[in-house]
């Protein structure tokens, strides 16, 4: 019997035949299941068509495991897999068979973290040409957008992260704070979340800076040095005399919490400070979104009540409020020349949407394949979006409410701006939909753990492969053909419900009667292979036109504008 395909460092756990995959497409099919370390593996006996039925499920993608009874043939016990990627496969076995071969194996692996397991990606042995974790470099990001400069330092006040632990071990603040002034301003911001700069503007020198709500509670407390420290911002782009705050909550939230002991910051304390609230809900509200999407997609269609199905979850309404509220936090830069200081609770869910998502659409490296991942590794990763919490990497207790998909959603935004702008962005759909995949897969240690701390202490660097190594050694795969470099170019999204769509090619790809007839990835390859070919003889037919004549290309070409603020508009 043919063995299923391992990667390097995996083993089989168990093989159990005569089972049945009840594919809710094309009906029950028998086969072999095998369980590893890492992965589900159904291989039929039987060929549907031309070919025979496989299925694929990464263990880590799993969110909870049911018992069914049902009966088809002498299959009377069966199990339901819910995953976290818009599926429920199913099976069915033999009552003889005993559970412990596939139920209590997939129990073990699935959720080593819960049975003193490691993750699977401190097992996986892989090699690739190129070290993703070299792909970020945080001086040589902050060097790149020109810092540190007269206003602005990196500290290395958090370098063993005691000022604040969900921080990176390097933060950019204001160049005349002290380091005692900052652990003040920590001690009055929640989770100890001081405002940092994320993101420089390269002309105004307006800024996003990132933080955690003030914690002034409900008899309105005030801190002379965080007071003190937003003026500096404030004052450190000569372009503006008002600062404005993004607080990503509904105004009722933010005094909600205020009665908790958070809040948000007082114009009467504030001088020159602008607050706004962009009313996106919470944490809860958008599991429950995506619960809801999951019926409306998994396993059948109601064609008849489609849209009105997808409405009724919301989840492109909050879709459009991410994507708005990150074309005002832009904007506020681009065109008022102001900066902006973004907050929601803790400033590590719907602040890292907002100030990624802005940064995607002011700043064209962003848009590049390696400098998309350098925002990710920088805007989420690094500053403590907290993705074992959010994901439930390895963990059986799929009821906790500390999950939800934030990263997903933004990465939807990301797809919704592609969309709009296709030429704009290298790299290609493929690219989300792997980084999504690998999300959950815990085959990488890209999104392991809760913050830079925790990984450095689990040694995730050392004994993890990242998932750049992977996606930078087949580069073409994920390349947009359509790409043009709009070099220092804003683009803004038009946040619109009627120029917004369900991602059908993610949300959707597991019903094959979703999926195009043309198999679009190998296309866009082949359409790169031909861009690359046009682009050769361009170059040739120019160098001969540059030898024919007598003035050179230098004085026929001036130099590019550093930046221009001209937007590019979606032509939807």
């Amino acid at each position: 019997m043919e063995e299923a395909p391992r990667v390097p460092g995996e083993t089989i756990k168990t093989i159990a035949k005569d089972v049945m995959y009840i594919c809710p497409f094309t009906g029950a099919v028998s086969g072999t299941l095998t369980v590893t370390d890492y992965k589900l593996y159904f291989k039929s006996l039987e060929r549907v068509g031309l070919s025979a039925t496989f299925l694929y499920v990464n263990l880590g993608v799993i969110s909870r495991l049911e018992t069914i009874s049902l009966q088809i043939g002498e299959n009377n016990r069966g199990i339901e897999i819910v995953c976290k990627d818009m599926r429920n496969p199913r099976f069915a076995y033999k009552e003889e068979q005993s559970k412990l071969e596939i139920f209590e194996t997939l129990t073990k692996y699935a959720f080593p973290l819960s049975n003193d397991l490691p993750l699977f990606a401190f097992l996986y042995k892989e090699t690739f040409p190129e070290d993703g974790w070299k792909v970020y470099d945080p001086v040589a990001e902050y060097k790149r957008q020109g810092l540190p400069n007269e206003s602005w330092t990196i500290s290395k006040i958090n370098s063993s992260y005691e000022v604040c632990d969900t921080y990176p071990a390097l933060l950019v603040v204001p160049t005349s704070i002290k380091d005692e002034e900052l652990r003040k301003v920590a001690s009055f911001r929640a989770k100890h979340r001081i405002p940092v700069l994320s993101w420089i503007h390269p002309e105004s020198q307006a800024t996003i800076v990132r933080c955690s709500q003030p914690l002034v509670g409900p008899t309105d407390r005030r801190c002379k040095e965080d007071e003190r420290y937003l003026q500096t911002i404030l004052d450190a782009n000569a372009q503006s005399h008002k600062l404005t705050i993004f607080d990503a909550r509904q105004n009722s939230v933010a005094d909600t919490n205020k009665a908790k002991d958070g809040g948000y910051e007082s114009e009467s304390f504030y001088p020159n400070v602008e607050l706004n609230f962009l009313d996106i809900p919470n944490i809860h509200v958008m599991r429950e979104s995506l619960r809801k999407l999951k019926e409306v997609v998994y396993p059948s269609i109601d064609e008849a009540r489609w849209l009105s199905a997808v409405d009724s979850t919301h989840w492109l309404e909050y879709i459009r409020l991410l994507l708005a509220g990150a074309v005002r936090v832009a904007d506020k830069l681009e065109s008022g020349k102001t900066s902006v200081v973004v907050h929601c609770s803790d400033g590590w869910d719907r602040t890292a949407q907002l100030t990624s998502l802005a940064m995607l659409m002011l700043d064209s490296y962003y848009r590049t394949l390696r400098g998309f991942q350098v925002l990710l590794e920088k805007e989420w990763i690094s500053f403590g979006h907290r993705f074992a919490a959010r994901v439930g990497h390895g963990d059986e207790n799929h009821a906790n409410s500390e999950r939800s998909p934030l990263f997903v959603q933004f990465v939807d935004c990301v797809w919704q701006m592609m969309r709009q702008f296709p030429s704009a962005f290298e790299f290609n759909e493929l690219f989300l939909i792997t980084i999504l995949d690998h999300l959950y897969s815990c085959l990488f240690g890209t999104f392991l753990y809760n913050s830079e701390q925790e990984r450095v202490n689990k040694e995730v660097h050392g004994k993890t492969v990242s998932l750049w190594s992977y996606m930078n050694s087949q580069v073409e795969d994920f390349t947009n053909p359509f790409y043009v470099n709009y070099e220092n170019h804003v683009i803004y999204p038009v946040a619109s419900l009627r120029h917004l769509e369900l991602w059908v090619s993610y949300y959707v790809r597991w019903n094959p009667r979703m999926r195009p007839q043309m198999p679009v990835h190998q296309h866009l390859k082949e359409l790169l292979v031909l861009r690359t070919e046009l682009q050769k003889k361009v170059e040739e037919l120019q160098r001969d036109v540059a030898s024919s004549r007598s003035i050179s290309s230098s004085s026929e070409h001036g130099p590019s504008p550093s930046h221009t603020s001209t937007p590019l508009y979606t032509t939807v």
